[in-house]
């Protein structure tokens, strides 16, 4: 067997990270020269909290890549995507382990990396293919495909620091892509680029992967690395969770954050709205009102928020709706009061219930995560993208004991077959 294009042995990176004392976050000049003058005369308590601590971003990662492979990196924020990245990049230092690179890689990890905003756009093809090692010859080849592919044509001699961060990441892609790297490094920035310009992006890495070339790829978004990517490497507190086929890694990954009975959102600093009210909680209740962990397909279930109100007073045209996303981030479904009655209205209260009724669920096997919406009046009072995560279990739809799996899709839709036979003419 040939020799991996990536090993990665026992890596780790380590950080140093400052603590101010007294849990002060902004310190002014006048305490800075006060703490100095009175520094002789302090004593020093031994239970003093320390002034650093280590952070371990990544510990103890092991993988291989071998020539030709398009590997997705996945995990949550702070799990040490990045961290890895920018270590096979070249651009940090390990702290422990080893990577062995047997190629040229090309990196594309921010935006603008590795270009000067003073210098145009045709200038930074050219510095940019220098950084990658291309010669002058290599990269006046690749001209033209480098600035068809990126769509500047009009902006070629205008200093890229006037350029917006989608024509800056759309250059930067072309440029490493097109300069014929044996490993191309890619991070979240395709986010920065419209639609149409995600999906060149996916169709060149893919030709870029078909071509014998290696593709490192770190995203969030599942779908895109579930369509481009053959094995998947899950992070989580930077150690490696799973490395596998990319669609089992996913689910993994989709699935780790899926069981819990109950959500609790009072905490979340990730919401928007005017807060006259606010979703506090959701769980999963069974026809019967016993709460679950899971729904099951063709069952029966109701999804049960509970929200507050703060000013205590009635409500009118109160809306609610919940978005529904699959495990690779794909809109599904919509359950939405809008849709199954109209709004409603609340009585004078601190706090209320809000009871989905979902008879007979079409929802196939599988994980899915949903976003909450509210309105009061037509203003957007409280929105959570994303809020929660829950598991849709097997289950007898059809009452014939087949139970369908989540490879079908993500939606159950009633139906049947009859046979007719053709009657025969008489002659």
């Amino acid at each position: 067997m040939s020799l991996p294009l990536i090993a990665v042995e026992g890596l780790g990176k380590k950080y140093r990270i400052q603590h101010h004392q007294g849990g002060a976050r902004y310190v002014a000049l006048r305490d800075v020269i006060a703490q100095k003058l009175s520094a002789p005369f302090r004593r020093r308590s031994g239970n003093e909290p320390p002034a650093t601590e280590d952070f371990w971003a990544l510990q103890d990662v092991s993988f291989d890549v071998h020539e030709g492979d398009v590997l997705g990196i996945i995990g949550r924020n702070g799990a040490g995507k990045s961290t890895l990245l920018k270590i096979l990049s070249r651009i940090t230092e390990p702290t422990a382990g080893r990577v062995v690179l047997r190629g040229r890689a090309a990196s594309l990890l921010e935006v603008g990396t590795g270009f000067h905003p003073e210098l145009s756009g045709r200038d930074n093809i050219f510095l940019n293919g220098a950084i990658l090692g291309m010669s002058r010859a290599e990269i006046i080849r690749k001209f033209d495909e480098i600035v068809a592919f990126a769509g500047t044509e009009q902006f070629l001699d205008t200093p890229v620091k006037r350029y917006s961060s989608g024509m800056y990441v759309r250059l930067a892609f072309a440029v490493a892509a097109h300069l014929e790297p044996e490993i191309l490094i890619v991070d979240e920035v395709l986010a920065v680029g419209d639609a149409e310009f995600q999906q060149k992006c996916l169709g060149k890495m893919g030709e870029v992967a078909k071509s014998g070339r290696t593709v490192l790829f770190v995203s969030h978004q599942l779908a895109m690395v579930d369509n481009l990517c053959r094995t998947g490497l899950f992070l989580e507190k930077g150690r490696v969770r799973m490395l596998g086929a990319a669609r089992d890694v996913i689910a993994a990954y989709a699935h780790r954050a899926s069981h819990r009975s109950v959500e609790q959102f009072s905490d979340r600093p990730n919401r928007r709205g005017n807060g006259s009210i606010r979703f506090e909680q959701a769980r999963i209740l069974t026809a019967a009102g016993q709460p679950v962990d899971a729904l099951v397909s063709g069952g029966d279930f109701i999804f049960e928020l509970q929200l507050t109100n703060p000013s205590a007073a009635a409500l009118r045209a109160v809306h609610v709706s919940v978005g529904i996303d699959n495990a690779l981030g794909q809109r599904v479904t919509t359950w939405s009061s809008t849709y199954a009655g109209g709004d409603f209205a609340i009585a004078p209260s601190p706090s209320f219930s809000v009871r989905i009724g979902l008879p007979r669920v079409a929802l196939l096997p599988g994980d899915y995560s949903y976003n909450l919406y509210a309105t009061v009046n037509g203003d957007v009072a409280d929105w959570l993208p994303p809020a929660g995560s829950f598991v849709v279990e097997p289950g007898d739809f059809f009452g014939t004991g087949r139970l369908p799996e989540a490879r079908d899709g993500s939606f159950i839709s009633e139906h049947s077959f009859t046979v007719e036979t053709p009657v025969a003419r008489r002659s």
